[in-house]
């Protein structure tokens, strides 16, 4: 599988900045096309059309692509649809906001069993945020579980499991997710990854590295050991290394 998980970052949403445009033409030059077919799953954002209008500018006007979307909430797609429009793609780019939702939806209409062979066939799986973190074991994710309000509490959100891990995003700009995730695995064991904004994990096949769109940002790996929390900066010198030494605990 070819998987990017960009820990967060604009693509140029208004009145913001693009910050990822580095790691988007990385995502783009692994389909070995010149116009790859690039979708947009919004799902996370309940399919919000502003997230499909900002994708279509960059993805699409900005960086070449042949952009579409899939929506999930506001639209019946057919279990063809979905299917045609996922394996159809060169790129799969998954945006944020909302994790655990998200994934619910997808188990209900069997998204995630159509990406995991989408990812088998070449397809590029990517995203930022909940769009990270949905290619991983499992989530540090603030999505809220009930009510209407959203809850600053973060908890752990099961993903689809295609990296065998955690994830965290946000690492630098959210002061919640650092002694959120450290208390996590203390309490839990196991590995994490965790992503700055503008940092992502880039795994082709059977190895991986950490590719950034700003010399500030940074990507760490998680774990216990003799009943601590051991956090080690991970290389980013562009090498590609041997994934199993990645999640090696």
């Amino acid at each position: 599988m070819k998987i990017i998980a960009i820990g967060g970052g604009e693509i140029g949403r208004l009145g913001y900045p693009i910050e990822t445009e580095l790691i988007d033409k990385e995502i783009i030059r692994l389909t070995g096309k010149k116009h790859p077919k690039a979708l947009l799953l919004p799902t996370a954002s309940v399919d919000s059309p502003l997230y499909w209008e900002t994708f279509q500018k960059y993805y699409g006007q900005k960086l070449g692509c042949q952009t579409d979307v899939l929506y999930l909430f506001n639209r019946n797609s057919s279990s063809k649809e979905i299917r045609e429009k996922i394996l159809g793609s060169d790129i799969v780019y998954v945006g944020g906001r909302n994790t655990l939702r998200m994934l619910k939806r997808w188990r209900k209409l069997g998204v995630d069993k159509i990406l995991e062979e989408a990812g088998k066939k070449g397809v590029i799986l990517s995203g930022l945020s909940a769009g990270a973190i949905c290619w991983f074991e499992y989530g540090n994710s603030d999505s809220r579980k009930f009510g209407p309000k959203k809850s600053t509490k973060l908890v752990k959100v099961r993903g689809t499991g295609f990296l065998p891990s955690m994830a965290c995003p946000h690492y630098d700009v959210e002061k919640s997710r650092r002694p959120s995730l450290k208390r996590m695995i203390q309490e839990n064991g196991g590995l994490s990854i965790a992503l700055e904004n503008c940092s992502a994990l880039e795994v082709v096949d059977d190895q991986y590295r950490i590719i950034t769109s700003s010399k500030n940002a940074h990507a760490y790996r998680l774990y216990r050991h003799n009943g601590k929390v051991v956090e080690e900066e991970l290389p980013n010198d562009k090498k590609f290394r041997p994934l199993e030494e990645l999640f090696e605990r």
